[in-house]
């Protein structure tokens, strides 16, 4: 580093230093301090996960102790008390701590426990969200609903505010699944911000105002099988028309996984854009397993993974090129190594029944988006009900 201003050695005034630490603000300090305290983990008896590097296991006949570390804050969950209390006794030994007890918020996500599982909010963040974006006084919406194009209105004054606040949404969709689309959608506009992107983005800042205290619910007593459901909204962009692909991902009944995404390329059939998400979809259920077992976890059964384009569930399992599909890029095709092999099956469902139809279009009040909805999201209120 530089000599600092005041320190300047007077006989060697255009040298730097070299460092024998890692200063705090430094570029190298994140690092540095991950690679310090995962080492003294490992002496510990802990693993280090090769699907998530910030997380940390160590798994006996005896106990199981999670560690999910972002920077400075540790997160550790376990299943027996007293291994967790003599972590926390290493840590403090080798560490400055602070132990904040039993965990009921952590980067900016609150979690509620009751008899039957947890849930998880953000009711806190998003009320700074709207207090940020002056609208904490608007009124609530019931649906964040919206059709965005790029020629649309002049251009935003502040687009500065637009991508700050497009930014906090990001996090938010980390436990709102359903403002997942619009989100997304309305990130496709940060270059160049209008002002009905600003108003598309205010009705999903209303729409939060009105369901705060939403969020994912996880059943504690819910089997380990996997299963998926994907979906394409072929040519739906009006600006390009490439297609949005997306997924749900449930194990056994709890949502622990979702997407929506525009794809990269312009898509020549429905089929083929199908095809994509059902690709990305079970590159996301491969990860998830290996994570499952490194977590001691196993998956029970065969993953399934449902589609509702019957011409992209056979092209799965049929090895047979067409004009219509030869073109398809070849690293989509690890898909049929998968099914193949009996790892994972793709099957069939109607698009009436088809979760993740939410990730394609913004939320309505269809009744197909109703049942759908009261299965994704629950208010935190509930939890007064189960216990």
């Amino acid at each position: 580093m530089e000599q600092p201003p005041g320190f300047t050695y007077p006989q060697y005034p255009s040298h730097v230093c070299h460092l024998q630490k890692s200063f705090y603000g430094l570029k190298q300090a994140p690092r540095a301090w991950f690679n310090r305290l995962g080492g003294w983990l490992h002496t510990q008896d802990f693993l280090g996960s090769k699907t998530d590097t910030t997380l940390f296991y160590r798994c006996t006949s005896s106990s199981k102790v999670y560690i999910f570390i972002y920077v400075d804050d540790i997160l550790i969950k376990g299943d027996d008390p007293k291994a967790i209390t003599a972590i926390i006794q290493s840590l403090s030994k080798e560490f400055s701590i602070r132990d904040l007890g039993y965990a009921h918020y952590f980067l900016g996500i609150e979690l509620h426990s009751h008899s039957k599982g947890s849930l998880l909010s953000q009711s806190k963040y998003i009320l700074g969200l709207l207090q940020r974006a002056k609208m904490d006084g608007a009124h609530p919406i019931s649906t964040p609903i919206f059709t965005l194009s790029i020629k649309t209105s002049p251009t935003m004054n502040d687009p500065l505010l637009y991508r700050s606040i497009i930014g906090v949404l990001q996090y938010v969709t980390i436990t709102r699944p359903d403002i997942t689309f619009v989100v997304s959608r309305a990130c496709q506009f940060m270059h160049a911000p209008t002002e009905d992107h600003w108003t598309g983005v205010k009705r999903i800042l209303r729409y939060l105002k009105g369901t705060i205290l939403y969020g994912p619910q996880f059943h504690r007593h819910s089997s380990h099988t996997l299963h998926a459901f994907s979906d394409a909204d072929w040519a739906g962009s009006p600006n390009d028309r490439r297609s949005t692909g997306g997924f749900a991902i449930f194990l056994g009944n709890n949502l622990i996984s979702w997407s929506s995404k525009k794809q990269s390329t312009v898509s020549r059939s429905s089929t083929e854009a199908e095809y994509k998400a059902i690709a990305n979809a079970i590159a996301e259920l491969v990860w998830l397993q290996s994570l499952l077992n490194e977590l001691h976890l196993p998956v029970t059964g065969t993953p399934t993974l449902w589609c509702d384009n019957i011409g992209a569930t056979n092209l799965t399992a049929n090895p047979v090129f067409h004009a219509h599909t030869k073109h398809v890029e070849i690293d989509f095709h690890f898909v049929r190594e998968r099914v193949a092999s009996h790892q994972l099956k793709v099957s069939y469902i109607s698009t009436k029944n088809q979760l993740a139809d939410i990730f394609m279009k913004p939320l309505c009040w269809a009744p197909y988006i109703m049942e759908f909805s009261w299965r994704l999201v629950h208010s935190i209120w509930n939890r007064w009900h189960l216990m």
